[in-house]
């Protein structure tokens, strides 16, 4: 893979101004992610509506800094829910999650007019009893909005080779189709008149093109576009929004790659197209936040082992989870440091491949494998890419107590 990656000019500098002592250090680009949503939120149609994921970064700076550009958080506990309306206060939430407990039913619906939740994700036929049995009391605007998540089985061939699948399969996310029906059939009751079906939820892959996510979208779209004539007395017209999830792809080996959003955004206004009264949503996380971040650290040792050259920085893979996580290496870019104090040779790396390995005593802490550098030295900074998404708040901190890195907020 290419290490190479351009440093935004106040990345670069502040990356400079860090002591050693100080490192790592995760570094927030605000404006680059102010501007890479205010882009994303163009390229869609008026009746597509933006929320981002919170699982893929809940930083309080970053939930702020994208208030203007999207239309609310996804939030998937009870956690989230309250860090999220803590952090942006009145913004609208949707609520998922396939694991809800009892108490953060409780706390979700006893407060969920003030919290702004706008969306409830229904996950199982047990649950839909659950929020019936704690709404049965609300009537009229007070009724909680819900959206049936479904795994819906698709055309075959559409979730192959895809990083991570959620649906289309076996898995424990939502509802089949049959089971969605028992769920269909019990919002009719008078029993649930305190929940109000507003439509159909899926997230059914990670990691598709912008192609692949019109092809998944077309299909939920039509499939729930089929069920609404088959809804139950009382229910007529309740399919209004269909919610086709996030997951598009980051693609980690090409840092320039990126989603095409114009694309997508054209083909999801031709979708509209065809169903003048519906709405959609769509529910990105790691696509919105991945490019704003930096983890930035120093090279302590150069060594090589049976052939092959090895750095060692601090920290590793308890602080950027990411590389682990998904078996790739990490872009990044070298740092210079031209200062070298001590009277002992300075170990180095001329040219050619090496493995970027934290402090962890595990083979398992690699952040790049076999990367390209044109040089490398004990002592230089290395700056690592695309780290604003499932990185700090994904990774297992405690493992061996190193210290856990600082946080800067270019603004």
């Amino acid at each position: 893979m290419s290490t190479t990656v351009t440093l935004p000019a106040a990345v670069a500098a502040q990356a400079g101004e860090l002591p050693a002592t100080a490192l790592p250090a995760y570094l927030y680009d605000l404006p680059g992610l102010r501007a890479h949503a205010a882009a994303i939120r163009a390229a869609l149609p008026e009746r597509v509506e933006l929320y981002y994921a919170a699982k893929a970064n809940p930083d309080p700076a970053l939930l702020v800094a994208l208030r203007d550009a999207v239309d609310g958080y996804e939030v998937s506990s009870g956690g989230e829910l309250a860090h999220v309306r803590a952090a942006v206060p009145g913004a609208a939430l949707a609520f998922g999650g396939p694991g809800k407990t009892p108490e953060e039913l409780a706390v979700a619906l006893g407060q969920a007019l003030d919290t702004g939740v706008h969306r409830w994700h229904v996950e199982s036929v047990a649950e839909l009893h659950r929020l019936a049995e704690a709404t049965g009391h609300r009537t009229g605007a007070d009724r909680l909005d819900l959206l049936l998540r479904v795994n819906l089985p698709l055309d075959a061939g559409s979730l192959d080779g895809v990083p991570l699948a959620m649906g289309g399969r076996p898995t424990p996310f939502g509802l089949d189709p049959e089971q969605l029906q028992e769920c269909l059939r019990l919002l009719a009751e008078p029993r649930c008149a305190g929940l109000r079906l507003r439509g159909i939820h899926a997230h059914l892959a990670s990691g598709l093109d912008a192609a692949s996510q019109l092809a998944v979208a077309e299909q939920l779209v039509a499939w729930s576009a089929g069920l609404a004539p088959r809804l139950p007395a009382g229910l007529a017209g309740a399919i209004e929004e269909v919610n086709v999830g996030g997951g598009m792809a980051v693609d980690y080996a090409d840092p320039t790659a990126r989603f095409d959003w114009v694309a997508y955004g054209a083909g999801l206004a031709r979708l509209l197209e065809r169903y003048p009264g519906l709405r959609l949503r769509i529910e990105p996380g790691r696509a919105v936040s991945a490019y704003c971040g930096w983890y930035l650290t120093e090279v302590l040792e150069v060594k090589r082992s049976h052939g092959e050259e090895f750095a060692v920085v601090r920290g590793g893979t308890h602080h950027l989870r990411t590389p682990a996580a998904r078996g790739h290496s990490q872009p990044f870019a070298v740092l210079p440091v031209e200062a070298w104090p001590h009277p002992w040779p300075r170990p180095a790396l001329a040219s050619g491949l090496v493995t970027l390995a934290g402090q962890l005593c595990t083979p398992k802490d690699v952040l790049a494998h076999r990367a390209a550098v044109p040089a490398l030295r004990a002592g230089d900074r290395v700056a690592f890419a695309m780290a604003g998404a499932y990185a700090w708040n994904i990774s297992h901190h405690a493992f061996l107590m190193h210290p856990q890195p600082d946080f800067h907020l270019l603004r």
